[in-house]
């Protein structure tokens, strides 16, 4: 344990921001680091609790305690060893992570959590900083060769786990760029993509191939990859984005949100308007904006749209409002449901809880307006909570461009995952269990998105390392890398 009174003596201080007047002006990253001294401080108001709830909160299972104590005592090394040893990529986590692991600290009884993902992102910047993060190639071959398809966080962490138990894999990516949804869902001022480009150098030293404008099921099929690898991982994520079925939803100027944020994000790579928008510039400049979906694709969808320079934007949520504070003997160490404030939020945007889209209108076939009603949720007779529209309640809300950030219903089905074969779940996602992540296919495995349902990048490391351990057992009989 660092300090035994730390907890009692420091009070939580977290990384700060630029106003938003200036991020406002850059799509780069905007936090500001905590100096290293105040870092150890911070450090040193972990408990070591006797059960530590952190670990179960982190799905990577990160030795929280562990890495507080060495910052702490300023063992920067050993505390990057010990982070490495349970997530291959901190630096994407200690930006993009919602810190469930925070949710579930002792000290969140209190609303004072250790900032446990400030600690961790310095960490691991620090080792990149320093030169201690290198190539970690296997010293010997065993032969196998294993086809990764997608290159999000779950592929790219099977693909590095594969590479140092010895197999040669290759991940192939359907885009020019490697990353998924890392690299064109989430914006650069979340996360700057030469973080991503970093890790690809890594890999490539420690023997992963990258192949990408590469889809399966379109430039190469299934089978050939079959004929050519001993196994085949199934990591390409949940694509299939939930649509809203309304009257008018043909207008133009009602796009998904994956389509605004990734044409920024290529915009930001500097890719030419013809290849950052090929089917015609989106641009929220001057609009009024409607984000439908209240999560954080919707959150950046926010951010994005101001830094265009919107005239207003407003985020819909179907859900009432949560409580600002949840009850802690109700929820924790869980996740808690309360309301959360994004960045995005404090740079400017009305929002509106506990509404439905009913309609779109326009003229000459765009966008102008859409009809809301004000919901209200009730007991039905199975005792379950369903939505009621309020008598009355029906409003217009001006629309020059609206944004469908409702989530991912499943992969998409057409081409790779029906060339496969290989069995679905009742939602539709590939069928695979924790154990071995094999689906019901010889020789191929799943893990990510594609198998779970959209979920968290943590969730896709811990997926594609566990999957990674599976792939070794299988093709050697049994495996030495961790679950």
């Amino acid at each position: 344990m660092g300090k035994p009174t730390g907890f009692l003596e420091i009070e939580r201080q977290d990384r700060g921001y630029d106003k938003p007047e200036a991020r406002l002006k850059t799509w780069k990253e905007f936090v500001h680091p905590l100096p290293q001294g105040e870092l150890t401080q911070q450090a040193a108001r972990c408990m070591d609790c006797g059960i530590p709830y952190c670990h179960n909160g982190c799905p990577v299972n990160n030795q929280i305690p562990d890495f507080n104590n060495l910052v702490y005592r300023e063992q920067w090394l050993a505390a990057l060893e010990n982070l490495q040893s349970t997530n291959n990529f901190p630096e994407f986590t200690g930006r993009v992570c919602p810190a469930p692991c925070e949710a579930s600290c002792t000290l969140n009884i209190i609303d004072t959590p250790v900032t446990i993902k400030t600690i961790e992102c310095q960490i691991v910047d620090k080792g990149w900083e320093e030169g201690w993060i290198t190539p970690q190639p296997s010293p010997r071959g065993t032969g196998k060769r294993v086809a990764v398809v997608g290159s999000g966080p779950a592929g790219l962490a099977c693909a590095q786990q594969l590479a140092r138990a010895g197999h040669a894999p290759t991940v192939f990516e359907k885009n020019d760029r490697v990353g998924g949804l890392l690299r064109y869902g989430i914006p650069d001022f979340k996360m700057e993509k030469h973080l991503i480009d970093r890790r690809v150098r890594q890999m490539e030293a420690e023997g992963v191939i990258f192949r990408t404008n590469f889809e399966v099921g379109v430039n190469v099929s299934v089978q050939r990859l079959l004929d050519d690898y001993d196994v085949l991982v199934m990591a390409g994520g949940a694509e299939k984005p939930r649509d809203l079925e309304i009257e008018g939803r043909e207008l133009d100027g009602i796009h998904f949100a994956m389509e605004f944020l990734t044409q920024q994000n290529r915009r930001v790579a500097g890719d030419p308007e013809d290849v950052a928008a090929p089917t015609g510039t989106l641009s929220a400049k001057g609009k009024h904006v409607v984000v439908i979906g209240g999560g954080d694709t919707g959150s950046d969808c926010i951010g994005t749209s101001n830094r265009h320079g919107a005239a207003s934007v407003t985020q819909l949520e179907i859900m009432p409002q949560p409580p600002e504070r949840e009850n802690k003997l109700m929820t924790w160490p869980d996740w808690p449901l309360k309301l959360r404030t994004s960045s995005s939020h404090e740079e400017g945007c009305e929002r509106e809880f506990a509404v439905a889209t009913k309609r779109a209108i326009g003229s000459n076939g765009k966008i102008e307006a859409l009809v809301c009603a004000r919901l209200e949720w009730v007991k039905g007779e199975d005792g379950r909570m369903v939505m009621k529209e309020v008598p009355g309640s029906e409003f217009e809300l001006k629309a020059d461009l609206v944004l469908l950030a409702m989530g991912f219903v499943s992969p998409r089905h057409e081409g790779f995952v029906e060339q496969a074969g290989v069995d679905l779940d009742p939602r539709g996602n590939v069928k695979a269990n924790v154990q071995d992540y094999r689906t019901t296919e010889p020789r191929i495995f799943a893990c990510g998105d594609m198998r779970r349902g959209q979920s968290l990048v943590v969730w896709a490391i811990r997926e594609g390392r566990q999957a990674a351990q599976a792939v070794d057992a299988y093709l050697m009989g049994a495996s030495r890398l961790p679950r």
